[in-house]
């Protein structure tokens, strides 16, 4: 690896640490880490900010995954080097230098860098998050089997380059980390489903509600 190539997952890093959804919420005069789940991402955003809000932040967030691969890319990084810039821009999301090193838990970045390293793998991925959330409301199950998904579509789908997936496997355990909380929830069946009454109700007295921010 070059200086060069260094420089480009510094630049990957610090894109995905941009703290969007923070950033969003304080500019319109809500801090969304006193708000709900107290994450950073598009969900609690939604939560605390409407759902136009949300899925803009949800869109920033992605395209930094996106912006960051491209950066690496430009740098002369390809293989597993470009899949090492993926990682430090999820990494970035998740533990932002510019907020202590903490943030959201690295769905939307992550599918930004795997729309960049492999289109069909992502697309996958973003189907079985869809066919999980869509008949059980249960985005952090959905979140963790497309986190699955994911470095395995990858790999079956890039054979001529089975090391760049290793990579694409510690994204994905990053992203199961970032989860530990939901995945003891989901154990118990504990976990509330997204837009479920008891959850509108928690948050409407002002309860804190369980950490169901996926983004």
């Amino acid at each position: 690896m070059t200086g060069l190539q260094g420089l480009g997952l510094a630049a990957a890093y610090l894109i995905g640490a941009i703290p969007v959804g923070l950033t969003v919420g304080l500019a319109l005069g809500t801090d969304v880490r006193k708000v709900g789940s107290g994450n950073i991402g598009a969900t609690n955003v939604l939560r605390a900010l409407g759902a136009k809000i949300g899925l803009m932040v949800f869109v920033v967030d992605v395209l930094k995954g996106v912006a960051a691969v491209a950066v690496c890319a430009a740098f002369g990084m390809e293989g597993w080097l470009l899949s090492m810039g993926a990682l430090f821009a999820v990494l970035g999301h998740c533990a932002s230098i510019f907020i202590g090193f903490k943030g959201g838990k690295g769905v939307a970045t992550a599918l930004g860098v795997g729309l960049m390293l492999s289109p069909p793998a992502a697309l996958i991925a973003l189907g079985v998050w869809l066919l999980t959330v869509l008949p059980t409301r249960l985005v952090s199950l959905g979140s963790l089997l497309a986190a699955v998904a994911l470095p395995t579509a990858f790999y079956f789908l890039n054979t001529d380059s089975p090391e760049a997936v290793v990579p694409v496997v510690a994204i994905s355990l990053v992203v199961m980390g970032r989860h530990h909380e939901n995945i003891e929830r989901l154990l118990r069946r504990e976990e509330h489903r997204f837009g479920s009454a008891k959850a509108a109700a928690d948050e409407a007295a002002g309860d804190e509600i369980p950490d169901t921010e996926e983004a």
